[in-house]
């Protein structure tokens, strides 16, 4: 099927790509080049593949701007939106090391040899890095200072988080490149191109070839939910599928890899395509698979929500039919529970009514058959989609929001007496899942008693983009929240489609805690740096995610600092401005901007953070830079 909209792009580009450009101005620009609320940015929409952007435009959420036009129109439409997803098949920088040493590293055990292999270097999804794989003291920190900067491409968000083994990081990008870098250099041993760009990170592991050949391979799930796996000392290509049927599902997590076996949670665009009054809204439902390393094969799916949706009437406004339910999401990545055999996801709101039990919930699955365990839900009755948020509302749900889901995975931890002189909670409990919400509450739950709930602290306001948003970190005593609760509001811009465009403001959001993991209790709070008057856009918030090692905890911030703190008391101990141009190892000048979603990966003295994130009035980056003490 790609092969044949890669056809179409081919030739109606030849014939119409002007005609393209003048329709999108026409029809699309004045919401999508100046987005707000969750209306996506054009910078989002191309990287969506071709096909769920032609069903988007004919049989979807965009059908009634095209209405009226002829199939060419429609085509030409499509080639100006997205040429790069399906036509370009190259990366932007090519092979530039001159070596290619053999990898090492890669363990499916996650042993603490030197390697950030995923979103967090154990499966249990702490985000903590021990001293000897970190490479790096907390004494150390101060004297971190730029070892290269890497350009990411013609990108104006750099979220993928970065994973390390050995001697080299790679690195996804939203033009679709995946890149394979000298950790001390930068130079690039491989570069693929996948077939549309990624929101997530990759996962390292092991694959093995006919013949029983075993090799370390990289793993992760494009934006249009095609999931890859790459050998990783080479780039070559080992498999890739597409698990998911739904149309408009896509991958922004980073997936787990666990003794032959990946785990890769979907969400969707549906979601923020509400917004078109003439949509029918909402049919998708979060899913996690559990896939073969070796060949991709699908071992077990299973939904967030039992039952497929259904309609349920027609929006009070416009003219689409409602279905329900839907939703629940999974954004992040999920977690394993080695003792008792269980994986962990936390899922997003209800898009339509009826609301489920499963939204805004952590969820355990047996780890071999994907059989639900249990549910534990934090915020019921939250259904709440892009149209909440636009100026028509039809296909918002009845008593919407709040939007409090899950963009972040629960961490599993060890409950320690030097928390607080006890070496369980109250009922007994010995361990925990921690997460936190973007409700500004922080939970805790029992693992081994079906999720009840143990403790839960408010740290932040809350809201749409408030509380807790892409990750938290936790040691063996404490959990680290950094805090997002962004606020946005509209300004005049004579330059902006339709006179305004977003703005963020600047004296609200972020804010740094370490909470107590056995009683709940706040240890230290560290305040949110203020943005300078001079600085034209800049917020406080920190919605990235968090990292700790011992003695430090790294959190960035949509201001373009990447700060770490002391996890004594929470003082600033290093700071480092990536708002600015830098000159970089693979020819071309790249800018850093916010830092938002994914956070630093640390292993072998060396330090790697993307920057750069333009959604929601942040501001723009392409680039991903590597510390280290005194830059050598």
């Amino acid at each position: 099927m790609r092969y044949a909209y890669v056809l179409i792009l081919t030739m109606a580009g030849l014939l119409h790509a002007q005609d393209g450009a003048a329709l999108y101005k026409e029809r699309c620009a004045s919401c999508h080049d100046s987005p707000e609320g969750r209306i996506p940015s054009m910078d989002a929409i191309k990287q969506m593949s071709a096909q769920a952007i032609y069903a988007a435009l004919t049989t979807g959420a965009m059908q009634s701007q095209t209405r009226g036009l002829s199939t060419q129109e429609v085509l030409s439409l499509l080639v100006h939106i997205a040429p790069a997803g399906s036509t370009n098949t190259k990366p932007a920088f090519e092979k530039s090391c001159t070596g290619n040493p053999p990898l090492t590293g890669v363990t499916d055990s996650r042993d603490g040899t030197g390697a950030w292999p995923g979103w967090s270097p154990s499966v249990t999804n702490s985000r903590y890095q021990e001293a000897k794989a970190a490479g790096l003291a907390a004494a150390d920190v101060p004297r971190l200072k730029l070892k290269w900067a890497f350009n990411l491409g013609e990108v104006t968000m750099a979220r993928g988080q970065p994973a390390v083994a050995g001697a080299r990081v790679f690195v996804t990008t939203l033009a679709g490149d995946v890149y394979a870098l000298d950790v001390a250099s930068g130079c690039i041993h491989w570069a693929f191109k996948a077939t549309a760009g990624m929101n997530s990170g990759v996962t390292l592991g092991e694959a093995t070839l006919e013949g029983g050949n075993r090799v370390p391979a990289i793993f992760f799930g494009d934006r249009s939910a095609v999931m890859y796996a790459l050998n990783a000392e080479s780039g070559e290509l080992l498999w890739k599928t597409r698990p998911v049927e739904h149309l408009l599902a896509t991958s922004t997590a980073t997936p787990q890899f666990y003794k032959g076996i990946i785990y890769q949670g979907f969400s969707s665009l549906e979601e923020s395509l509400a917004v078109d009054p003439n949509m029918a809204c909402c049919s998708f439902r979060g899913s996690v698979v559990a896939l073969d390393a070796a060949t991709g094969r699908t071992i077990w799916r299973s939904f967030t929500i039992t039952e497929p949706a259904k309609p349920t009437g027609t929006a009070p406004t416009g003219t689409s039919k409602l279905l329900g339910p839907s939703g629940a999401a999974i954004w992040s990545t999920p977690t394993i529970d080695e003792q008792l055999g269980a994986l962990y996801v936390a899922t997003g709101d209800n898009y339509s009514r009826p609301v489920t039990e499963t939204s805004d919930a952590v969820l355990a699955f047996d780890l071999k058959t994907g059989k639900l365990l249990w549910s534990r839900q934090l915020t019921q009755g939250d259904a709440y989609n892009g149209a909440c948020n636009s100026r028509t509302r039809a296909n918002c749900p009845d008593k919407d929001g709040p939007d409090f889901d899950f963009g972040q995975p629960p961490i599993l931890v060890q409950l320690s007496s030097r928390s607080s002189g006890s070496s369980v909670m109250p009922g007994g409990a010995k361990r925990a899942l921690v997460i936190a919400q973007k409700s500004g509450t922080v939970h805790a739950l029992d693992p081994d008693a079906k999720g009840k709930v143990l403790w839960q602290t408010r740290v932040g306001a809350g809201g749409l983009l408030g509380g807790s948003q892409w990750g938290s970190a936790a040691d063996n005593r404490h959990m680290y929240v950094a805090i997002s609760d962004v606020a946005l509001h509209t300004v005049a811009d004579a330059t902006a489609p339709g006179g305004r465009r977003i703005a963020i403001d600047p004296k609200i959001g972020g804010g740094l805690h370490a909470i107590n993991l056995t009683s709940g209790t706040i240890a230290w709070s560290a305040r949110p740096a203020k943005c300078p008057a001079a600085q034209a856009i800049c917020s406080s918030a920190q919605s990235a995610a968090v990292t700790t090692i011992p003695g430090a905890v790294f959190s960035g911030s949509l201001d373009g600092h990447l700060r770490a703190y002391s996890t004594t008391d929470g003082r600033v101990i290093w700071d480092f401005d990536t708002a600015r141009e830098f000159p970089t190892v693979n020819g071309k000048p790249a800018r850093g901007g916010s830092i938002d979603a994914t956070g630093a990966a640390v292993a072998g003295g060396v330090i790697f953070v993307n920057s750069g994130y333009n959604q929601f009035g942040g501001m723009p980056g392409n680039v991903m830079l590597a510390f280290s003490v005194d830059g050598r």
